[in-house]
């Protein structure tokens, strides 16, 4: 098994994760995090269909994911609606509506579908290349910056960073934002790099693995990419097993990401010490 075969099928988990990062350090957690990355999917392949461009579809792609976030920000930063609640009402959103356009526009039959694929070079796309520089960019941002202190101080303590003359909401609604972008990036990278076409509820809750793994890497972004890998390589051992002949029941490969995604909630999730104030909703003082 090579890297690149291993990079490939972590990215759309390792560029969710990354951005959920951004978001989680503001102090918001995206249970709605599928559902952008599953809205990116599809409106990268239905564009890049339609205008025979995966650039153009990308750009699609990663523009449904901010605005999913955009929605699920409204409702969680500003109306300081529950996270939980509003997380999984954009989940099921995001699948009914990806379900009904997809059919509206394919017919019933689900027919597959070839689109235009991002090239690359000697196997390493833009998307891939993007997802190593980002580790360093946002943990540079995150760490290094007055922007990452003022995000990290709304995750950690509010009323600070209000005090200190930061809007908490508009820093997080931003972080959310972000957090959306590489969702979208993610969602596009299964359909218009992997795969090259578009399933129904494709994005198979890399989004929930995406949240565990920032538990994982302990909201660093270098953490957080090298949990990713992790998934990418159980992701990749099953096209390794089926070429080495061995008789491994599929169902058990399939299942392989979700049950160290749920291993690493149970071994880790009681050892970490996430931002203090992350899931809580800020309301300002009258």
């Amino acid at each position: 098994m090579d890297w690149l075969t291993l990079f490939i099928y972590a990215a759309p988990v390792a560029l969710a994760a990354i951005g959920e990062t951004v978001v989680q350090r503001a102090g918001v957690i995206n249970i709605g995090l599928e559902g952008a990355m599953l809205c990116g999917a599809f409106f990268a392949m239905l564009v890049s269909f339609t205008t025979k461009s995966p650039w153009i579809g990308l750009a699609a792609g990663a523009s449904a994911g901010v605005a999913v976030n955009a929605i699920f920000g409204w409702f969680t930063v500003y109306l300081c609606s529950d996270q939980v609640v509003v997380g999984t009402a954009v989940n099921l959103f995001a699948l009914g509506l990806t379900g009904t356009l997809y059919r509206g526009k394919f017919g019933q039959s689900g027919q597959l579908l070839t689109v235009p694929t991002l090239p690359s070079w000697h196997g390493v796309d833009p998307l891939m290349a993007l997802m190593v520089l980002s580790v360093p960019v946002v943990w540079a941002l995150l760490s290094r910056s007055a922007c990452g202190l003022a995000v990290r101080a709304a995750g950690e303590y509010p009323k600070a960073a209000e005090a200190a003359g930061f809007s908490v909401h508009r820093l997080r609604f931003m972080a959310v934002l972000v957090g959306g972008l590489f969702a979208g990036l993610g969602g596009s990278y299964l359909s218009i790099v992997i795969t090259g076409t578009f399933a129904e509820n494709m994005s198979a809750g890399r989004g929930f693995v995406a949240i565990a793994m920032v538990t994982f890497g302990r909201w660093r972004p270098a953490l957080v990419f090298l949990a990713a890998l992790l998934i990418g390589f159980a992701e990749s051992l099953q096209f390794r097993f089926q070429a080495l002949g061995w008789k491994v029941p599929f169902q058990l490969m399939i299942a392989l990401p979700y049950l160290i995604a749920l291993a690493v909630l149970v071994i880790v999730g009681k050892g970490t010490v996430a931002p203090a104030a992350l899931g809580i909703s800020y309301r300002r003082e009258r």
